[in-house]
């Protein structure tokens, strides 16, 4: 059970204020009955709910997919920088989504964001052994020697050992390459990280693929999406 105010706001008709102010005026039924109490405590599942006439369809949690763009943090609220929150309607805001997992501030590409706490912690659990796929442009060329490195597992600079890692060379020449990273952990700046640890810089990330969920290349920078129910079904398989 949850309070009759507290669903309405949170599926984006207003604030909590704005909604007594709905009730006062008659403009909320629940279950065929006029309702004035915005308080009352309701199954939103169960109850069909009304505003102005006009059914409203319940739903807990949202699954966002969004193309992160570069200069934006993967956080919540910041008191100084943009954040992925920030780049969200009203209308997906109300639902509190929180990235999964984190993209540096300038790593772009594929992020998901949900309320679903569930979800979010099956896949970014090392033991579930979700994908991770970058697209990553290196400053160095890249050696099958770094290939092999990255199959037995890098050692970052405190010490922490990666699991294996599966890195593919698209090109790679004196002046630069540019490679595949596949990941199952996401420790901080970690790709950056391996690479330093073969003494070589990364000089551009992007996301492309997670859990299964491909980057929607129609989507432009700092855009987003709901996830299809295809997609939805691919991550809860994983």
């Amino acid at each position: 059970m949850e309070r009759l105010d507290k669903v309405i706001s949170n599926l984006g008709y207003g604030s909590r204020k704005e909604v007594k102010i709905m009730a006062k005026k008659g403009l909320i039924e629940v279950d065929g009955v006029i309702v004035k109490d915005n308080g009352m405590a309701v199954d939103p599942e169960k109850s069909m709910i009304k505003i102005n006439g006009e059914e409203i369809t319940y739903r807990k949690y949202i699954y966002l997919i969004m193309n992160k763009p570069d200069g934006v943090i993967s956080a919540t609220c910041d008191n100084r920088e943009e954040t992925v929150i920030d780049l969200l309607e009203v209308e997906h805001q109300v639902f509190e989504p929180f990235p999964v997992g984190r993209l540096d501030k300038d790593t772009v590409g594929l992020l998901l964001l949900t309320n679903d706490g569930e979800l979010n912690h099956r896949l970014l659990s090392p033991k579930w052994h979700v994908d991770k796929v970058y697209f990553a442009k290196i400053d160095k060329k890249v050696t099958e020697d770094d290939v092999e490195a990255f199959r037995k597992g890098i050692t970052l600079d405190d010490g922490y050992v990666c699991k294996e890692a599966k890195l593919e060379i698209l090109s790679a020449t004196e002046e630069g390459s540019e490679v595949y990273v596949t990941i199952q952990e996401g420790k901080f700046h970690q790709v950056k990280r391996m690479f330093e640890a073969v003494d070589k810089k990364v000089v551009y990330l992007q996301r492309i693929k997670f859990g299964g969920i491909e980057l929607d290349t129609d989507l432009e920078e700092g855009e987003y999406r709901e996830l299809t129910e295809d997609e939805l079904a691919i991550l809860k398989l994983n």
